[in-house]
Formats: C-alpha cells, sequence, structure tokens
C-alpha cells in the first residue's frame, strides 16, 4: 500500500479505495492527492468513522485531474451514479450554478441555479459563494452593472467610475473573453484584482484585501481547466490504455459519470484509444499510465 501510495501525483484529483473483493469502499476528492490518502494512515483527525474501513482496504485508485473545480465535478458525478458504502451523501454539499450575462435595462452578470432563457449563460459551477465571489471580482474591474441610461443611482455610479452606456460593449467582450478562459483576458483581469490588494494591504485596508483576495481565488476556481462537466450536452466514451491497463471513463449528457478500468491487451485497446475525442485524450493517458503504475 506505501508503495502504491508513492506512485499518486501532488496533483488535484480523485480517489477510490477497494477492498479484497473489488468493492468500491469510498470515493473522495484531493487538492493533493498523494498527502491526502497518506493521511489515512496517518492521523484520521475529524474522520474516526472511517477507521473501520481503512482496515479494509486492498487497492487505492486514482485519477489525476487539471484542477480542483474539475476533481470537485468528477467526485460529485461519480457519487450521483453509484454511492459507495462509507460515503455518507450521493453527491457533493456545493450548489450547482451559472454565471448569466444580462443586457438591457438589466446589465451585468448575475448567479443563476438553472439555465434559462436566450440570454448567454457560462458554466456550469461548483459553489455558490465561489461563484458570487467570482462575480464580484469581474464586476470590481469590469463594473457592467453602471453601464445603464435613464436616470437612477446605478447611472450616477457609473459616472462616478467615469463610464456610461457606450462602454458597455466592451466591457461585456471583455467579460465574455474571461468567462470563456481567454488566457490573456483572465491574466490582465487576475493582475488588476492583485494589485487592488496589494494595494489595500498597503493602505492597511485589511479587510477589504482579504475580501479582493477571496475574489481572486473565486476567479481561479471558475476559470481552471474542467471538462467533466459541460453546459453542452454531449455523450462520449473516453479511453486510455498504458502497460495492460484500460481505463474507460464514460460521459453521459455532459457528466462524466463512470470510471472503470481493467486488464487488456494493447491490441484489443488501440480502437477504443483511437475512438477518444482529442478533447479528453491526454487526460485518458495520463490517467491509464497512473492506473498501471497503481496496479
Amino acid at each position: 500500500m506505501k508503495r502504491s501510495i508513492r506512485e499518486l501525483p501532488t496533483g488535484p484529483g480523485v480517489y477510490r479505495f477497494r477492498d479484497d473483493a473489488g468493492k468500491v469502499l469510498y470515493i473522495g476528492r484531493a487538492r493533493n492527492l498523494r498527502r491526502r490518502v497518506r493521511s489515512y494512515w496517518v492521523n484520521l483527525g475529524d474522520r474516526p468513522h472511517l477507521s473501520r474501513m481503512v482496515r479494509r482496504i486492498a487497492r487505492v485508485e486514482g485519477v489525476w485531474c487539471d484542477s480542483e473545480h474539475e476533481a470537485a465535478w468528477l467526485e460529485r458525478n461519480l457519487l450521483e451514479h453509484s454511492k459507495p458504502r462509507w460515503n455518507r451523501t450521493e453527491g457533493g454539499a456545493e450548489v450547482v450554478g451559472y454565471i448569466r450575462l444580462g443586457d438591457g435595462a438589466r446589465p451585468g452578470l448575475r448567479f443563476e441555479h438553472t439555465v434559462s432563457g436566450t440570454a448567454a449563460h457560462f458554466g456550469p459551477y461548483l459553489g455558490g459563494l465561489r461563484i458570487r465571489q467570482a462575480i464580484s471580482g469581474l464586476h470590481r474591474v469590469l463594473p457592467l452593472q453602471y453601464t445603464v441610461e435613464g436616470g437612477g443611482s446605478a447611472e450616477e455610479f457609473g459616472r462616478l467610475f467615469g463610464i456610461g452606456p457606450g462602454d458597455r460593449e466592451a466591457l461585456v467582450r471583455t467579460a465574455i473573453a474571461v468567462l470563456e478562459r481567454d488566457a490573456a483576458a483572465v491574466e490582465a483581469l487576475r493582475c488588476e484584482l492583485v494589485r487592488r490588494r496589494d494595494r489595500a494591504a498597503g493602505e492597511l485596508r485589511y479587510e477589504f484585501a482579504a475580501k479582493v483576495q477571496g475574489e481572486i481565488e473565486a476567479l481561479d476556481w471558475i476559470v481552471a481547466e474542467q471538462k467533466v462537466a459541460w453546459l453542452e450536452p454531449r455523450d462520449a466514451d473516453v479511453y486510455g490504455w498504458a502497460d495492460g491497463v484500460l481505463v474507460r471513463f464514460e460521459l453521459r449528457a455532459g457528466r462524466m459519470c463512470t470510471w472503470t478500468q481493467r486488464a487488456c491487451g494493447a491490441a484489443a485497446a488501440r480502437v477504443r484509444v483511437a475512438s477518444t475525442p482529442e478533447l479528453w485524450r491526454t487526460f485518458a493517458q495520463r490517467n491509464a499510465e497512473l492506473a498501471a503504475r497503481l496496479r
């Protein structure tokens, strides 16, 4: 078991414990897979109820994700599909939400629980607080909500910011670029938030600096790489193969919902791996190599 733990990456992902009969005991996620899994044999801390489970663990399996947000989604999807005995809930505790781009008399970005109407939506994302903090950070740099006309307090605030209805189109373009994960747009907005945080800290406005830091972390969360839950409903079978192990992820209606792995020869695996959509090939291959190391 110790050798298997050493093979786990130090990045984010999902782990799964099996017993001697191959039955799944528990599914969890981690910011650092190796450290998290090792903790079950070092210190369970606030999880003493899992001590009996640990004695039954015969094998560890892992999926190395591209971000914590992706790991959170994968854990949620797997638990909604099938809940092992030692997991307490069928899915994650985080709220699912979207960011809606308003228009007309109500410009700006808003949190939505579901996709509705014809307005542009971005997501899905996990974590109601994180989504709202990300919107706050976007509005701090891109005050879309004040690009209104017709009087009222919003228009007055717009004048204070030096913006008006004529600035809306440019601000909308920038907001869309950030939410679509354009690297340059994300970096520019993040740098501006960091500048404002550091200025506030330098002026000893620590409470405000902490607020902006929370917005930066929330922005990082929503723009992070995330392939296992999509706004677009699509089906796909994702395969990776390495050293005699075939890993399969099943994507249904936009959600990656099952993860299996089995022994398989190279010839039998070749056709399946070739059918994997390009978007998931690196992910699948990386996790096939991890599965082979953990075998």
